[in-house]
């Protein structure tokens, strides 16, 4: 009876990821808008302290009461980090909303900055937030899942509004349909330059990730009404934030799963 209740328990608490409390507002609208507050509950600003005050500098996802998932390329070694949980606004105090140092950033080993491949990390919190309805974990997909073209999937983050403006103060959120690989890949899209483990979502011109997205995720619904994060912001056109045929790359998480999965249980 005791092993019936602690499975029942640890099912309990692995179906609670990806649902939040507030759900968000699926806009088709072309452009970027403020999300309805706390309804993207893991979304997480990464910051660095400045000479005289936190800056946020990246976006990223918590996957689990401890651990946040990045890019590789939100960090230095040469900067101190926070890790701001449950906001909407930057600017606001807002009440239920958690900072919390790292105890351990991880960077994946074979993170190549010339090429941007492998461009993923790992933040060990320097203890568990206590998950509310501001904040909860985001589901992580499945081994290997590849999501179909076309599929509606939304990209959150406080970066820039537009090509060298400022960024955002209140949370943004943008539909970026997925582009399959075979698209991606064209020579007039991203080439060779795009990989296996990435994913690309986007390439209207109008709408994409810009610069403070970097890091945070790229939320797809399943069919039983969870998200997922099944990229992080990698990289986009340094033209501009938006261009056509330059869509959004991510990081594809469902390619490092296994890599996730060891460095929690080693660490």
């Amino acid at each position: 009876m005791f092993n019936l209740v602690v499975l029942a328990i640890f099912l309990g608490y692995a179906h609670s990821c990806g649902v939040p409390t507030y759900q968000p507002i699926l806009s088709r609208v072309v452009g970027g808008h403020d999300v309805r507050a706390n309804s993207w509950p893991w979304q997480i600003s990464l910051q660095y302290q400045g000479t005289s005050a936190w800056g946020h500098t990246c976006g990223g996802t918590l996957i689990a009461s401890n651990w946040v998932l990045t890019a590789a390329h939100c960090i230095s070694s040469s900067r101190t980090y926070r890790v701001v949980l449950g906001k909407n606004s930057l600017q606001t105090e807002e009440e239920g909303s958690v900072i919390i140092s790292p105890e351990t950033i991880i960077v994946h080993e074979s993170w190549n900055s010339f090429l941007i491949v492998n461009d993923i990390a790992l933040i060990k919190l320097s203890q568990p937030v206590v998950f509310s309805d501001k904040i909860q974990a985001a589901c992580l997909p499945a081994d290997g899942e590849l999501l179909a073209n076309n599929y509606p999937c939304y990209v959150t983050g406080w970066g820039r509004l537009y090509t060298n403006g400022p960024i955002a103060d209140n949370l943004q959120q943008a539909l970026l349909p997925v582009v399959d690989h075979a698209t991606c890949s064209q020579r007039d899209w991203w080439g060779t330059q795009v990989k296996a483990t990435m994913v690309c979502a986007g390439g209207d011109g109008i709408v994409s990730g810009c610069n403070g997205d970097s890091g945070g995720p790229l939320n797809c619904q399943a069919s039983d009404g969870s998200w997922s994060v099944h990229g992080v912001v990698s990289f986009g056109s340094g033209l501009r934030c938006n261009y056509a045929k330059k869509p959004t790359v991510f990081t594809r998480v469902s390619a490092y799963i296994d890599w996730i999965n060891q460095k929690i249980a080693s660490n």
